[in-house]
C-alpha cells in the first residue's frame, strides 16, 4: 500500500545556544527596534508584551494593514496575530534573527489575505535578506529555488561573507534545504 501525501508547514523545534547572551527585555527591544524601523512593516501595527502587558509601539494608519505582536520567553521569539503578504511573514522572522542573543523564533502570523506560497515567492524573500544584509553582498549571488530548496551560486568576498549568506537563506519561512554553491575568497 502506498500513501502520497504533501507536508507542509513543518515546524522545526531547534534552539541554538546564543553566543550572545542577552536578557528577555533586551532581545524583546532589538526585535521592536528591528520591525519598527524596517520600510517594509510601515503598514504594521507593532505591540510588543512587557511584564504581561502589551505596549502599542506604531499603530498603522493605512488600510489593509497587519498586526504583528512580539514577545520573548527564555530566549525565544515569538512573532504572532498577522501581516498582509509572505513577504512581510518571511522579514519579521529574519530580522528577529538578526538580534543576538535569540534561542529560536516562533512565527505564527497569519497572511490576510491568505497568499498562495511558491518557489519564487521564495526566491524574492532570499534576495530581499541577502540584500538587506550589510555583510553580505548580494550583487555577487544567484539565488533560485525549486521545491523551496535554495541554491546559492557565485562569489562571496570571504568565507564569513559565504556563511552569512547561507545562515540568511535558512532564516527565510518555507526553506527547506540550502545548497551553498558559493565560492568564497
Amino acid at each position: 500500500m502506498s500513501l502520497n501525501f504533501k507536508v507542509t508547514d513543518i515546524v522545526d523545534r531547534l534552539h541554538v545556544i546564543p553566543s550572545t547572551l542577552m536578557g528577555d527585555g533586551t532581545i524583546l527591544d532589538a526585535v521592536r527596534d528591528a520591525l519598527h524601523q524596517e520600510p517594509g512593516l510601515q503598514s504594521c501595527t507593532i505591540r510588543v508584551k512587557r511584564a504581561g502587558m502589551w505596549e502599542t509601539v506604531r499603530e498603522a494608519t493605512v488600510t489593509p494593514h497587519g498586526v504583528i505582536h512580539v514577545s520573548v520567553t527564555d530566549g525565544i521569539v515569538f512573532l504572532e496575530n498577522h501581516v498582509t503578504s509572505l513577504i512581510q511573514k518571511r522579514l519579521a522572522s529574519v530580522l528577529a534573527w538578526w538580534v543576538p542573543g535569540i534561542r529560536d523564533v516562533i512565527n505564527g502570523m497569519e497572511v490576510v489575505p491568505l497568499q498562495e506560497d511558491s518557489d519564487e515567492e521564495i526566491a524574492n524573500a532570499v534576495r530581499l535578506v541577502l540584500e538587506k544584509d550589510r555583510f553580505v553582498n548580494a550583487e555577487r549571488i544567484r539565488v533560485s529555488v525549486k521545491k523551496a530548496v535554495v541554491t546559492l551560486e557565485g562569489d562571496a568576498a570571504s568565507a564569513p561573507q559565504e556563511e552569512m549568506a547561507e545562515l540568511d537563506a535558512w532564516y527565510v519561512f518555507g526553506v527547506d534545504k540550502v545548497d551553498n554553491r558559493l565560492a568564497g575568497s
